[in-house]
């Protein structure tokens, strides 16, 4: 008796850069970006929503993304919003600690401070990280660092109690999502 293994790679491997993209993250307004770049980023969110789709891991990977990890990125025909809004209706959170040992040094003009980006994502609540970044002269990594750390004291004071959904109930709040239709 021969097994036969499935050795496909799933796309988001294949291609992490594709679920990586930033664009994804906030929303675009049709008017912040030329016609080209409006088609070219509807193109590539369709793109990956068929790819994710088509995966044999995709309910695995949403049920993994919405319970047990924060997800950077697009994972499982979702973004990072639609994820946290499926935690919301579950009544679920995450907590991920962020203190990293492999965080990279700072090698810009001095440290930036937390309330400063705080206040600029209450600002400019649909700009990316990136823009965020621009506007304060650091990284986008440093902007992220931030927010994680400010939504995880957050998450630390008001805690909720911890129950883990099943398969249905993620599959079920992911189905009532605008993105779960297809791009």
């Amino acid at each position: 008796m021969t097994i036969a293994e499935d050795t496909r790679v799933p796309p988001c491997a294949e291609k992490p850069e594709a679920y990586l993209d930033e664009r994804f993250q906030s929303p675009t307004v049709r008017t912040d970006v030329t016609l080209a770049e409006w088609e070219d980023l509807k193109q590539q969110r369709a793109d990956v929503h068929r790819y994710c789709a088509g995966c044999p891991l995709l309910v695995d990977c949403l049920y993994r993304a919405v319970v047990e990890v924060d997800v950077y990125g697009y994972a499982a025909c979702t973004t990072e919003a639609d994820r946290r809004l499926i935690r919301r209706k579950l009544g679920i959170e995450i907590f991920q600690p962020s203190d990293s040992p492999f965080s990279a040094p700072r090698t810009g003009a001095g440290p930036i401070d937390h309330e400063s980006v705080l206040a600029l994502r209450q600002t400019y609540p649909t700009e990316t990280c990136i823009q965020l970044a621009q506007r304060l002269g650091c990284s986008a990594s440093t902007v992220k660092r931030h927010l994680r750390r400010a939504r995880e004291t957050q998450e630390r004071l008001a805690p909720m109690q911890r129950r883990t959904p099943t398969v249905e109930e993620v599959l079920d709040c992911f189905d009532e999502l605008e993105s779960s239709r297809g791009a």
